[in-house]
């Protein structure tokens, strides 16, 4: 059979590019509270931050629920498709999260690529291999969002049995085509703006009185043409320059040996740690405080790159479009959320101090 190459319809989102624009200025101003509350060592505006997030969270969750219900309504389309390639992605139970690359072949419209993530059983794995025919479903309105029908009906058994697909040539598809780069450019344009009020509200007490009184405390900042390194007294901050992560092997720790180097047991004490692709924060416990406090050495290095690549590719987000690690002591032991968001909404992993996943909350 021959597949000729065709593309779902478009359409403009301009609810998700407002929503991609309020979570860019929640993580800004989230992100600038817990910075600004630890250098002016004002607890409610250091909880507000840490809070933001988690409201927002259950507000997208609530205002999401009419919408994934209409969603849930809607009748699937069953196709075959045919397996490009497969990679496992990680996973250390026995459902192995797999991104496979499919050709899609709707009975009624053209053929497509596309990309998804599906949890595989490691004994069913050897099943699905390069060329091999699956049954697959979709919305009818989100061609993108294709599941694998692991049990198929008598008929569509039948017709896997006997079907023979050809691949089609082209990018995989994985989230609507429209949204472009707007999305992600209102999303960095909230982060700014978020940020820049949290600055501007407190500014007189960050380059006020309370700079002056503390300059003996603070080490200048060290810049190079890679990364920024700023250290004070109650907080820390490194910024990496282009083309650098830090998920990259062993930037993090290096980053975090930066902010605390010279700085005895008591004084590297973190309230709390947060990372993104090149910014990390961390804001240190001040001396006497009652929060709970950790040793930021104490992290799982090795593990928060996965922990990172779990979220964005198997919690419903296609296409993350930010993330953030945030690891805390605040319920006495040390937990770790990834949250990552897309046009598709917010997602979020909790970890606990060794790294082992303890709660999953999909976008949809």
């Amino acid at each position: 059979m021959t597949i000729t190459t065709g593309a779902p319809p478009t359409r403009r989102t301009p609810v998700a590019l407002a929503r991609g624009f309020l979570t860019g200025g929640v993580i800004g101003t989230s992100l600038a509270a817990l910075v600004v509350g630890g250098i002016v060592e004002s607890v409610p505006l250091f909880v507000t931050g840490a809070g933001i997030p988690a409201a927002y969270g259950l507000l997208l969750f609530l205002a999401g629920r009419p919408r994934r219900l209409r969603e849930a309504a809607v009748v699937p389309r069953t196709a075959l498709a045919m397996i490009e390639s497969l990679h496992a992605v990680g996973g250390e139970s026995g459902d192995v999260p797999v991104r496979f690359d499919l050709t899609v072949a709707p009975d009624d419209a053209p053929a497509y690529r596309v990309e998804i993530t599906q949890h595989i059983n490691l004994v069913e794995l050897p099943d699905y291999r390069p060329h091999g025919i699956l049954v697959v479903q979709y919305p009818p309105d989100r061609p993108w969002r294709v599941s694998i029908v692991k049990r198929p009906a008598p008929e569509w058994a039948d017709r896997v049995a006997g079907a023979r697909l050809d691949p089609v040539p082209g990018p995989a598809m994985v989230s609507d085509p429209a949204e472009g780069c707007a999305s992600g450019f209102l999303a960095f344009l909230g982060l700014l703006l978020g940020a820049a009020v949290v600055i501007l509200l407190f500014w007189a007490d960050l380059f006020g009185e309370h700079a002056v009184e503390q300059p003996s405390s603070s080490k200048p900042s060290v810049s190079s043409t890679s990364s920024t390194t700023v250290v004070t007294s109650a907080s820390g901050t490194v910024a990496l320059g282009p083309d650098q992560s830090f998920l990259d092997d062993g930037e993090l720790r290096r980053g975090v040996d930066a902010l605390t180097k010279g700085k005895d047991t008591d004084a590297r004490q973190a309230l709390t740690v947060v990372v993104q692709e090149r910014l990390l924060s961390v804001v240190f416990a001040p001396t006497g405080t009652r929060a709970s406090r950790f040793d930021p050495q104490s992290l799982p290095y090795a593990r928060i790159p996965a922990l990172v690549e779990e979220a964005t590719s198997t919690l419903g987000v296609d296409t993350p479009q930010t993330w953030q690690l945030t690891a805390d002591g605040l319920t006495g032991s040390l937990t770790i959320r990834v949250t990552v968001t897309g046009p598709e909404g917010t997602a979020a992993l909790e970890a606990d101090g060794a790294g082992k996943v303890a709660r999953r909350t999909p976008a949809r």
